[in-house]
């Protein structure tokens, strides 16, 4: 189970931070970088240092998919949504992962162990389709290679 940070941890993190000068985004990355995600606290910190609201913070931190609200999972499946994946057969492979995992994009297995989300095309299209595991590409995949790849990744965690 993760422990949220409390007020005044986050305060002191985005103290450097002024109002119109466009810290937003700093400010978002320096807290998901000290605590791998973007804890529910920080939206109200964060605005209040910077003047802002939190309806605006939160904007940000939903709108960019490189920040995370929630506590990233010992194992973080990405699957690539390029157009060279979908073409090539992508949707079929997530198909087989969410089956496999049981279950839908942005949520974790039991116990955090293994994650799934939308990962934007890094540009290795070559390895289309593909999916990365905690940053690393894993391509070339059929459906059946990713329930196998996800098979591999369940039994390392038991």
């Amino acid at each position: 189970m993760t422990v949220e940070p409390g007020v005044e941890e986050l305060r002191e993190l985005v103290a450097e931070f002024q109002p119109n000068r466009g810290h937003v985004m700093p400010a978002l990355h320096k807290v998901q970088e000290k605590y791998g995600f973007i804890p529910r606290p920080a939206f109200e910190v964060i605005a209040r240092q910077l003047n802002s609201t939190p309806a605006l913070i939160f904007g940000a931190a939903t709108f960019y998919s490189d920040y995370r609200l929630h506590a990233p999972p010992e194992t973080e499946i990405a699957w690539c949504c390029g157009p060279a994946c979908r073409v090539l057969g992508g949707q079929r492979v997530l198909d087989a992962i969410q089956d496999e995992l049981g279950i839908g994009f942005d949520e974790h297995t039991e116990g955090d162990r293994l994650g799934l989300h939308v990962g934007q095309c890094n540009g290795t299209c070559h390895e289309a389709p593909q999916v990365w595991v905690n940053g690393k590409v894993r391509g070339n995949l059929t459906p059946e290679s990713a329930r196998e790849l996800v098979r591999e990744l369940k039994a390392a965690g038991e």
